[in-house]
């Protein structure tokens, strides 16, 4: 029978898997808010340009002229941030949820009956999703950065097109981009990518947020916390060069038997962080408050930390409707059949390929698998 850290451990991988799931959601929630205001920006940049004229140019005039289009940026963006604060808070909550029904799940009937579980409040959730900086900011304040920056990169476009001559439709589609390239190649997609990244950042610092908070709030059945990265061909240097080591549950997160620091924290070490982190709950021995358990239980409460289990490890381990869930059906096939292993759907920089990439690098695999 697996030990309370292993079952903690499995929960944990399982846990960040669903949450990225829940971060590609929310991305594509904000998005659709992005998105929902082109033509508008189109058609308000049209008219701006055709009433900035190429003899009336003066950055007074253009900032004059792009009034509208600044009101319509700036209103797309209030609107991410109150949907973004909404969702953070909800996913703090959830986090908060989630943790006290794996502790109570996890951890012996018998244990709890002794030991009483601590929550994480609703104002806590809040001022770890609200008023805690994430990479140098609140999440206001980047919702204001990130505003600030479309609006320049609009203006900045403006001035460009104007000094080389090009008509109102060259000065848009430099801007908004071109249809034929998925509106990629236009100056505002960074935009674009800055949101999705402060999404899946504001995310993960909310989550472990509150997970900390959790397990110090229960510091007196988790001992210490252990550093989970996901491994895969995506995973940035310093979170593999941590993935695994213990550290102290506590603010201080001191190191335990290395010395690597803990700095940010899982989640949060930099932006888009997909690590996460586990419990270590302290052996029955260790539990002052727990006396007169069954054997069983005393021994289930080894409070040894577990086996290291990579990511790849770990969605080989799970059944087939899991694996499909999280890479899709036909890589879930390709895993399951095709002999491939995790790291062989990424190329050399860590980007997912596409399944035509991959049937062109490993056209066996497809057969292997009835693809």
């Amino acid at each position: 029978m697996a030990t309370v850290n292993e079952q903690m451990q499995e929960a944990s991988i399982g846990h960040a898997v669903d949450l990225q799931h829940l971060s590609n959601a929310e991305v594509r929630k904000v998005m659709r808010l992005l998105n929902s205001v082109d033509a508008d920006l189109r058609v308000k940049l049209m008219e701006a340009i055709e009433r900035l004229g190429p003899d009336s140019y003066t950055t007074r005039h253009l900032n004059t002229v792009l009034a509208s289009v600044y009101e319509l940026n700036k209103s797309v963006y209030a609107s991410i941030g109150e949907a973004m604060a909404e969702s953070v808070v909800s996913i703090g909550q959830y986090e908060a949820g989630y943790q006290g029904a794996l502790f109570a799940k996890v951890i012996p009937a018998q244990v709890l009956a002794q030991v009483r579980l601590s929550t994480v409040s609703l104002a806590q959730v809040r001022g770890i999703a609200l008023a805690r900086p994430f990479q140098g900011r609140l999440l206001k304040e980047w919702m204001g950065d990130l505003e600030a920056g479309r609006a320049a990169k609009i203006r900045d476009g403006i001035r460009m097109g104007m000094v080389e001559g090009q008509t109102t439709g060259q000065i848009v589609r430099r801007i908004m981009g071109t249809k034929a390239q998925g509106y990629a190649d236009g100056m505002i997609a960074r935009s674009r990518h800055d949101v999705e990244s402060m999404v899946r950042t504001a995310i993960s610092h909310t989550a472990q947020g509150v997970r900390e908070s959790y397990y110090k709030a229960n510091s007196d059945i988790v001992a210490e916390v252990s550093w989970l990265s996901t491994l895969d061909g995506r995973t940035s240097a310093p979170c593999r060069l941590r993935d695994r080591l213990i550290y102290t549950n506590d603010d201080d997160h001191a190191p335990v038997g290395h010395k690597v620091p803990w700095l940010s924290g899982p989640g949060k070490l930099h932006w888009c962080c997909r690590s996460t982190s586990t419990p270590i709950i302290a052996s029955y021995e260790a539990l002052k408050q727990a006396k007169g358990l069954p054997e069983g239980v005393r021994a289930s409460m080894d409070g040894q930390v577990p086996q290291s289990t990579n990511y790849g490890e770990w969605i080989k381990s799970q059944g087939a409707a899991r694996q499909d869930q999280v890479l899709g059906p036909a890589r879930g096939k390709l895993l399951r059949d095709g002999g491939l292993d995790l790291d062989q759907f990424y190329n050399d920089k860590g980007k997912l390929l596409t399944l035509d990439q991959l049937r062109e690098q490993d056209a066996a695999a497809f057969g292997r698998a009835g693809l």
